[in-house]
């Protein structure tokens, strides 16, 4: 069994109770009872959405008795992007934020993590649901960056990048249909870099909503790159620009 999921109706409300992270949770539809209006109540109060789904899914989970609820926890806390962006400008600092559109593989999530974490990224947004979990794979392929690193859960990432926008942030949304390069754009302003999904790229609400679509050149046949090394190549541009910046 995956020692990063917990289950039953009692060890779930305890887990929330005690302070534990939830990174997903699944419940049996139509799910009933005195203990679960508890534990909608917890998760209300946690502005934790569970995913109902038909006890089937559970069952491939574990075939113990769950009681229709199964939950994934994380070692890694959960913030919102609202409260960290006035936070750094409070602090004088100029914002530099990832949003990650619905990463599924959780080696890429960790790699781009170690990544982001290397050059002073201020945040990571991914989405409530269906990105990669922030579970212990995702931790040792990022050899530990997300322990140092703030990972935000948002329901809505159109909200996010409107929200950020009106901060005064310029959003990037990475896509090789752009027309621009990355080495065209300003990284040293306050800004944040979108990547997409692996197999559709980002979604057309995100894409729609962006400031800026960017690319990497590709000269050779293949026409796409690894989200992580493409996000690698990116952050290390505006690394880059910030260094001749400051030496200036």
């Amino acid at each position: 069994m995956n020692d990063d999921f917990i289950f039953g109706l009692r060890p779930v409300l305890e887990a929330l109770e005690a302070g534990k992270t939830i990174d997903k949770i699944f419940v049996q539809n139509a799910l009933q009872g005195e203990i679960y209006a508890e534990l909608k109540v917890a998760l209300a109060k946690n502005k934790i959405r569970p995913n109902y789904v038909p006890v089937e899914k559970l069952n491939r989970f574990t075939r113990k008795n769950h009681q229709g609820v199964v939950a994934f926890i994380s070692d890694v806390p959960f913030h919102r992007i609202e409260n960290i962006v006035p936070e750094l400008f409070e602090q004088g600092k100029t914002p530099f934020i990832l949003i990650l559109d619905r990463l599924t593989d959780v080696r890429n999530f960790g790699a781009i993590c170690r990544t982001a974490e290397c050059v002073g990224i201020d945040a990571i947004v991914i989405p409530e649901k269906g990105g990669a979990p922030v579970n212990s794979d995702a931790i040792k392929t990022s050899a530990g960056a997300l322990y140092n690193i703030k990972i935000c859960k948002e329901p809505n990432l159109g909200h996010v990048v409107d929200f950020l926008q009106q901060s005064g942030i310029s959003v990037f949304a990475a896509t090789e249909k752009a027309q621009k390069l990355i080495y065209d754009v300003d990284f040293t302003e306050p800004c944040a870099v979108v990547m997409g999904n692996e197999e559709t790229g980002i979604s057309k609400e995100v894409m729609h909503h962006s400031d800026e679509k960017i690319k990497l050149p590709i000269e050779g046949k293949t026409q796409s790159l690894n989200v992580s090394v493409a996000c690698g190549a990116i952050l290390y541009e505006a690394v880059r620009q910030k260094l001749i910046k400051t030496n200036i």
